[in-house]
């Protein structure tokens, strides 16, 4: 068998703007302005206020952004920060076949990078991000998601450390041996605890800061010559072995260069995890079509991919009775009752008031979860659902959802990608402001100044004005 570790790692020192078709190029701005209008909203978080004032009170000098904020820092503070806010708030991208959150990492590490080295340019940019990527994702699909859950870990952490520096490794313009000893670096670094789960805690939104600043620093530990093991994912202590019951070392390479993970990287449309996602359409589009007013409903089943069971149906009790947003961003009876009552589940409807609302708890206490073998067969690469309705007055709707809204089988347009982004970055900076951080990254080539882009996402008033 092929060294695993080290042919992944030539192939992605290797990997360049010239390797990348205009698809993956432009796949790459449509990711990105995903990325900076979660962060942006997510700067307002209640869990990113500590980050944002343990940064002031270390008073860590440096020029990159703290993204939605007027504050500057080095650039590993900025990927902590940037990461967790960007995290919060639960509607970065995922990767189905990996349920990775790969964004949060990647261009948090990116974006701080591309900022403290202003030689940066796109296509470097663009190459390392795919890169980042590539490494994260094919980590979370060799893991296999369901027993990588089942030993307590979150692959957005644990795999994104490995993406984070690889991405650090590229901008840094480290060799291919100090790349490979970045990643066995990184490895020492993979860590990340579903514990959160037990009572609604904030450690999950730190996972992605904290994978991106690690990311970092364990590139600029390589490149002034520490050295990490080279068989970091394959060896008989590495990562796959303690990380997962049932590892797929295959999948680590296969069909790797034929094509990108960015590729199969989906948009969150919705406020909360992505296992919700397919049954809150399905129910959206049920209201919607026939109409259906919450005390019409006498019961709503929903089926659940068993991967996420113990994400989003288990504990009942804290299911059925969440107490604060992270509880209800993993909850199915809250997304299910607020996609019924509102027909939409954006940040304002994972609202400490509905959380709190008598009409949301009866709806609730109807949603009953149920697995079903159907929605199994081509999981992990398709995440679907079959939600039904049942009417006081016996009438019933059903609805299957094989591609949730977001999946890259049924994208978001541009238009509906930037109008999701205003609706995040208008609670933070000014309209203006956000409509040029639209056409900018749109417009991105290879003559645009990188952190000038970045500068337009913090809040202080002087920000550049020309961007390309």
């Amino acid at each position: 068998m092929d060294p695993i570790t080290r042919t992944l790692i030539h192939f992605c020192h290797g990997l360049n703007a010239k390797d990348l078709d205009n698809q993956a190029v432009e796949r790459t701005k449509y990711m990105l302005l995903d990325y900076l209008g979660v962060a942006i909203a997510g700067s307002l978080a209640e869990s990113s206020k500590p980050i944002q004032k343990m940064i002031a009170h270390t008073a860590t000098q440096g020029s990159c952004t703290v993204i939605g904020t007027a504050t500057q820092t080095s650039p590993e503070y900025a990927a902590l920060a940037n990461g967790a806010a960007a995290h919060s708030v639960e509607l970065d991208d995922t990767h189905q076949a990996g349920s990775i959150h790969p964004g949060v990492v990647i261009f948090s590490t990116a974006v701080a990078l591309s900022e403290i080295h202003p030689e940066i340019d796109f296509g470097q940019f663009v190459s390392a991000v795919v890169a980042g990527y590539e490494v994260a994702t094919r980590l979370g699909v060799a893991v296999q998601p369901k027993y990588h859950y089942e030993l307590g870990f979150h692959p957005t952490a644990t795999c994104g450390v490995f993406g984070a520096a690889v991405t650090a490794a590229k901008l840094l313009h480290l060799n291919e041996e100090q790349m490979l000893s970045a990643v066995g670096i990184a490895g020492s670094m993979a860590a990340g605890s579903l514990e959160f789960l037990a009572d609604g805690t904030w450690t999950k939104r730190l996972h992605p800061g904290l994978a991106a600043q690690n990311g970092i620093l364990a590139a600029n530990l390589a490149a002034e010559g520490f050295r990490g093991p080279t068989t970091i994912l394959e060896g008989r202590d590495g990562f796959l072995s303690g990380y997962s019951r049932q590892p797929k070392p295959e999948a680590i390479l296969q069909d790797l260069g034929k094509t990108f993970e960015i590729m199969r990287t989906s948009i969150k449309p919705h406020a909360c995890c992505r296992y919700i996602q397919a049954p809150i359409d399905g129910l959206i589009d049920l209201a919607i079509t026939n109409d259906i007013q919450p005390e019409q409903v006498e019961r709503v089943e929903v089926a659940v991919l068993e991967a996420g069971w113990s994400l989003v149906c288990e504990p009942r009790k804290r299911k059925y009775e969440p107490t604060n947003a992270v509880d209800a961003q993993f909850s199915v009876p809250f997304g299910a009752a607020v996609a019924l009552t509102f027909r939409k589940a954006g940040l304002d409807q994972f609202s400490d008031e509905n959380i709190k609302s008598p009409q949301i708890k009866i709806l609730m206490d109807k949603v009953v979860l149920q697995k079903d073998t159907r929605i199994e067969k081509n999981f992990p690469v398709e995440w679907p659902s079959f939600v039904k309705v049942y009417l006081t007055n016996g009438q019933f709707f059903d609805k299957y959802v094989r591609f949730p809204k977001g999946d890259p089988e049924n994208p978001l347009t541009w238009d509906e990608l930037s109008a999701k982004f205003q609706s995040l970055a208008t609670r933070v900076l000014p309209k203006e402001r956000c409509d040029q951080i639209v056409r900018s990254v749109k417009d991105m080539k290879s003559s645009t100044v990188l952190r000038n882009i970045w500068k337009l996402t913090s809040r202080s008033a002087a920000v550049a004005t020309q961007v390309n």
